[in-house]
């Protein structure tokens, strides 16, 4: 058990706000209400704190994969993302074929029991050969349902997403299927149209995987999915904030019409998150990475992202001009609620998780506590 700890002097955003030199006590793993007169205080001054961070959409990182690394070099990814504030990160797949896939859950089902990740997602391979992105086409299949049922069996009761073409055959059957499972139905990698994409959030899809991407663009005749998932209040859409994958446009324009409840701030990195350019394989395919972006070597498709968490907070609060309160909102509470742990992580409340992050003026970071154990010591920094 880790010793009482009391961190002074930052500004702490909670859930009802901001406050200025306010303080956060952590008794063993968890934030506690009150702490003992001669516990010894960590004086945070001129620096923020802010829950740890929610990934819901992560690949991989520090050169390893979550599709197809050993359950070392899982943890290295992990590991990787926490030195950058993740706290909590499902990990997410890449197409492959189903019997891979289902050895592939297994494996990591068993870290998610650990609580070294929280749960799976899949990616693939239900998706659109017209919107595949970094996903090898001769592995896509339609979304039969008893497929994604394979997939939800071979996790355990780990799985906590899948992203489907729901346009596909298959596709609002296997929609209803992950909502009577508890598994989030989340569309993306599509061709639907606007009404199609209306009917698979009827029928139970709440969340879209990287908005914009991957999908139809917004048009005025044609809406497409994309005016489908902002204006409904039932989709969360989880946004790349890497500078590569969206214009601040879009983002203005999606954290405008969804409102800064109903955004998730997601990584999508692949192995070179966290490590440097290079040749890595995402799955069966080899990319390329230059100047952190990641592009496939046949086609240059954009194969995922080298983004870390951090990052995306200190682009959206010094770049996006967001307000603090909102960016915290889409890394921390609003994936933390998505996966049904808000009980536990995604704000700094008395009873969770010791999870939180520390920023310097600038929002750099410069502290991360996981369960009441520093992974980035403060004072040493």
């Amino acid at each position: 058990m880790a010793p009482s700890k009391v961190l002074s002097g930052a500004r702490v955003v909670l859930p009802t706000g901001v406050v200025d030199g306010g303080r956060v006590i952590v008794d063993g793993t968890r934030i506690a209400g009150s702490a003992a007169g001669d516990t010894p205080a960590t004086d945070l001054s001129g620096h923020w704190l802010v829950p740890g961070f929610v990934d819901l959409h992560n690949h991989g990182g520090g050169g390893a994969s979550f599709t197809s690394g050993t359950v070392e070099e899982v943890l290295r990814g992990v590991h990787t993302h926490r030195l950058h504030g993740t706290t909590t990160v499902v990990a997410s797949t890449v197409t492959g074929d189903m019997d891979g896939l289902a050895q592939r859950a297994g494996l990591l089902s068993e870290l998610a029991e650990q609580g070294d990740i929280a749960g799976i997602h899949f990616e693939g391979p239900f998706i659109s050969p017209c919107r595949k992105g970094a996903h090898s086409e001769e592995l896509l299949r339609d979304p039969d349902p008893a497929e994604v049922r394979k997939l939800i069996d071979a996790a355990r009761g780990r799985a906590r997403m899948v992203t489907l073409a729901t346009e596909l055959p298959g596709g609002l059957d296997s929609v209803r299927l992950l909502a009577e499972h508890g598994v989030i139905a989340a569309i993306g990698h599509t061709d639907a149209t606007y009404e199609q994409t209306v009917e698979a959030i009827d029928a139970g899809a709440t969340v879209a995987t990287h908005l914009f991407n991957a999908m139809p663009p917004l048009g005025h005749r044609t809406p497409g999915p994309i005016t489908a998932l902002l204006e409904d209040e039932r989709i969360t859409v989880e946004l790349i904030n890497d500078g590569t994958h969206l214009h601040p446009a879009a983002l203005q324009l999606a954290f405008h019409h969804a409102g800064a409840d109903r955004v998730a701030f997601i990584t999508d990195a692949m192995d070179a998150a966290g490590f440097g350019d290079g040749r890595y394989l995402l799955g069966p395919l080899e990319v390329e990475v230059s100047e952190g972006v990641a592009r496939l070597v046949e086609g240059g498709s954009i194969a995922g992202s080298t983004l870390t968490l951090d990052r995306a907070f200190q682009r959206a609060v010094t770049v996006d001009r967001l307000p603090v309160e909102a960016v915290v909102a889409a890394l921390s509470a609003n994936p933390a609620k998505l996966l049904g742990a808000y009980d536990r992580v995604g704000s700094l409340e008395p009873g969770k998780d010791a999870d939180l992050v520390v920023l310097d003026a600038e929002f750099a970071l410069k502290g991360v506590m996981r369960k009441g154990e520093w992974v980035v010591d403060p004072q040493l920094g």
